[in-house]
């Protein structure tokens, strides 16, 4: 008895200290938008067992259009941050110290597409057209594009007007503008699906214009860099989130249907997520370690965005390789 009851004793000991010793950090992601294939490489290190690999337990909070990732993190709700640059830059500029960490997406998604009669062959073709726009800081590169072009964006004989568009493509669809601001992964394809052939637009990508800013980087508040442990554990969650997406790279379609296992609201169709999986691999693929080269694009494209620039000067300690250089 006495035996047994020491077994029992050392069996309770060993599993004890097992769980102290294997408790895995927490890690709470804020993502910028809804459950789709575009934050696909975090889900895919979750389903996969790359955070626990990495001793992380990481709960993924979707977004929408009432959350904003720079208000979550401030709040505590988070701590770590998908954003597009612009919007990260002006929270920094407004006392919210943001920095970048790392940059999976490469390249920008964001392009302008329009009708083909509407007799827009080119960027010269704007003036005296209806141009659809997202707001709410995605307005910036577009400012600046035009600013570049010498458009005015008043309405004017000369220049075009802006029509402030919401999360939709009616506009297009309904001919209130000959022109409207999607995503290569997501709305271009809404359009499609529409009715609208694709011979029947035109599309003019952002990053070809050379205005596009950097979208979907993972950032977190500048004080906690100073922690070596919150160094550590963002390392590990880089680390497997990179590994993430490298795995979505190379199984598309599976990496899809991840997505769609995880869309608690149902909203989503294999369709849809499979084609946009395919666009985001493009957007994904050499990212990861910010490029300074393109962070001064994205800089210098939102200081010259008009009368109106989303920030009013080069902003200062913005970004951090200290994680990237732990991870690797």
């Amino acid at each position: 008895m006495r035996t047994k009851l020491t077994s029992m004793l050392l069996a309770v000991s060993v599993a004890m200290t097992s769980s102290v010793a294997f408790a895995a950090d927490k890690v709470t992601l804020q993502l910028k938008w809804v459950t789709q294939a575009q934050f696909a490489g975090y889900f895919v290190a979750k389903d996969k067992g790359f955070y626990k690999e990495e001793g992380l337990d990481v709960t993924i909070k979707p977004g929408g259009p009432d959350v904003a990732p720079p208000q979550v993190i401030a709040g505590g709700g988070a701590d770590v941050i998908i954003d597009w640059m612009p919007s990260a830059l002006a929270s920094r500029e407004k006392g919210l110290a943001l920095v970048n960490i790392a940059q999976p997406f490469k390249r920008s998604g964001m392009m302008l597409t329009c009708r083909k009669d509407s007799g827009v062959k080119a960027p010269s073709d704007f003036p005296g057209r209806t141009l659809g726009v997202w707001f709410y800081g995605n307005e910036y590169p577009f400012l600046s594009w035009m600013s570049r072009l010498n458009i005015a964006t008043d309405g004017s004989a000369n220049g075009v007007t802006v029509l402030k568009q919401g999360f939709n493509v009616d506009p297009i669809l309904q001919k209130q503008a000959d022109c409207v601001s999607t995503m290569t992964y997501n709305e271009y394809w809404q359009i499609i699906d529409a009715g609208l052939g694709a011979d029947e637009l035109i599309t003019f990508k952002y990053e070809d214009q050379g205005v596009a800013t950097l979208e979907d980087g993972l950032y977190v508040l500048e004080k906690n860099l100073s922690d070596p442990k919150f160094v550590d554990k963002m390392a590990r969650f880089v680390r497997a989130s990179m590994k993430g997406w490298a795995w979505a790279r190379e199984n598309a379609d599976a990496a899809a249907d991840i997505v769609l296992d995880n869309d608690e609201t149902g909203a989503q169709t294999e369709k849809h997520q499979r084609r946009m999986m395919g666009e985001i691999n493009k957007l994904t693929a050499g990212g990861g370690k910010l490029s300074e080269a393109d962070y001064k694009r994205t800089v210098d494209t939102l200081l010259s965005g008009g009368s109106d620039p989303v920030i009013s000067k080069a902003p200062m300690g913005a970004w951090s390789h200290a994680v990237w250089d732990a991870a690797y």
